[in-house]
């Protein structure tokens, strides 16, 4: 509660003396989440000794070298837990905290069954705290239940982890436009939950709740109890990471159902669900998020369908069964694959590539743009043709009803040049490792915009990203950060007006 209350306060105060800035209040939060991190390694260390694989030393000496460091920083920078988080304080916590953690959560991999290279532990961590389930292993059954369990934990602490930032962080700090959410005329905070503290504590609540529906549901339709828990967590955070390399693709088609159904419902904004918890269903059902979101996936997959049924002569309940999940996890950013879609021929690689790109709602542990964002971008086209055609008339851009102003269209505009040009740099570093322009610009987005998988052979749904060189790896991995917290939160560190605090 102390840390929480840290980040909740002050986060419109920023200071213009010219003394240092003073690191320990992000250092104290930062140290406490690693400290926790490196007690959440003695789950799969437990898993392992009741299992006896034999594995558990691995996630010891894990421990040990993550709680210590955490514990020590968080009692160094003690001293500095009264003082209030200033706007760059925060964004140094937002930003350290998504970098800090994969450099310890890629422990295990390093110890254990893998035996990886740092670089390879390092990218799958950080795939699964940002929840892209891009991965650099196969032959992933064959791993022990620990470290399975140990990357479905990672999942699924990043997938809440994100929501908290998302709804109480990003608003306040005015990035990407996400501050059309700290508005008193917008009512996803609304009168129903007056306090951001609050919102969190009964989102994580619901994320719970949804797992534990998710796992139980997953068993009752087939799944092994150990893959029913891990994937719930994967599922729920939208995260993609699977037990077996062929995804779901061995699952009764139950499950493949099941599976897009909690996919949808964790890309909607969680403090609906929490606002429906409380009696009000209408903020749902209103939301043009959800209306455009599920609009968007309900017409690829009819598409889709329609293709595969009558373009490739598959049975239909078939074809309408694999369109929708896949076309559910790309397009929620989850990644999971339960066929190679890239033999399904050209249209379904264009329209997977593109609805990647949409993502899901504000607030939810989708990933990529936001279907908000094109949503003000239209309305600012449409406002902006008006007034062509009519010079005299007045015209406000407008989101469900209410105004929008000019520093939220600014704000979504920068994103949006911010998003295609940060694209274009990470491809074009990817083709000078040698990859060829598929992989280089899929590898991109799918990084980027947090999805998963690529497209192509090697990094498309039916490969992984362990082939790929050590310098994309890095690359990759930059991308995956950069893509999870919004560009914005990132970028400005490296502006040097930040540093003049």
């Amino acid at each position: 509660m102390l840390f929480k209350r840290m980040w909740l306060t002050g986060l419109r105060h920023t200071s213009n003396g010219s003394h240092m800035l003073d690191l320990r209040p992000a250092g104290y939060v930062i140290g406490l989440l690693v400290f926790v991190l490196g007690l959440t390694m003695l789950v799969p260390l437990g898993l392992d000794l009741y299992l006896q694989n034999g594995h558990w030393p691995a996630f010891f000496e894990s421990a040990v070298l993550t709680i210590v460091p955490g514990l020590l920083m968080a009692l160094s920078c003690a001293n500095g837990v009264g003082q209030r988080l200033t706007i760059q304080q925060t964004f140094l916590l937002t930003t350290g905290v998504w970098f800090v953690l994969p450099l310890f959560g890629a422990l295990p991999f390093s110890f254990g069954a893998t035996d990886a290279r740092y670089v390879d532990a390092f990218f799958e961590a950080m795939s699964g705290l940002t929840t892209t389930g891009s991965t650099v292993f196969d032959g992933l059954q064959t791993l022990p239940e620990g470290l399975l369990l140990w990357r479905g934990l990672l999942q699924w602490f990043g997938g809440v982890g994100i929501i908290v930032v998302a709804m109480v962080f990003l608003p306040e700090l005015r990035v990407g436009g996400m501050q059309i959410f700290r508005s008193e005329g917008f009512d996803t905070f609304g009168k129903i939950l007056p306090r951001a503290g609050e919102i969190a504590q009964q989102i994580s609540v619901v994320y719970l709740a949804l797992t534990v529906v998710c796992a139980v549901t997953y068993s009752a339709l087939g799944m092994e109890p150990f893959d029913a828990i891990v994937h719930s967590m994967t599922t729920i955070a939208t995260g993609g990471f699977a037990n077996y390399d062929s995804s779901f693709g061995g699952f009764p088609r139950g499950v493949e159902y099941a599976a897009a159904g909690f996919m949808l419902l964790a890309a909607l904004p969680f403090v609906r669900y929490v606002q429906l918890l409380g009696g009000s269903a209408y903020p749902i059902f209103k939301d043009s998020q959800v209306r455009a979101f599920l609009a968007t996936a309900l017409v690829v997959v009819i598409v889709l369908a329609l293709w595969l049924t009558y373009g490739r002569g598959a049975a239909f309940e078939t074809s309408f069964r694999k369109a929708l999940f896949n076309t559910v996890s790309i397009v929620t950013g989850t990644g999971y694959a339960s066929a190679d879609y890239m033999q399904w021929g050209a249209i379904a690689v264009v329209l997977f590539f593109f609805i990647g790109l949409i993502g899901g709602c504000a607030g939810s542990t989708a990933c990529s743009i936001k279907v908000f964002r094109y949503q003000l971008l239209m309305t600012s086209i449409s406002t902006q043709l008006k007034r062509l055609y009519a010079p005299h008339g007045v015209f406000e851009p407008r989101y469900e009803g209410r105004k929008v102003s000019e520093e939220v269209l600014s704000s979504v505009m920068a994103f949006f040049v911010m998003f295609f040009v940060t694209l274009a740099v990470i491809a074009i570093l990817l083709g000078l490792t040698g990859l060829d322009f598929i992989t280089s610009v899929s590898g991109a987005a799918a990084a980027l915009a947090n999805i998963g998988p690529g497209l192509g052979s090697e990094i498309g749904p039916a490969g992984n990203f362990g082939g790929l060189g050590d310098t994309a790896k890095w690359i990759l991995s930059a991308a995956m950060l950069l893509g999870r917290l919004e560009l914005m939160a990132v970028f400005v560190l490296f502006t040097a007006q930040f540093w003049r605090a």
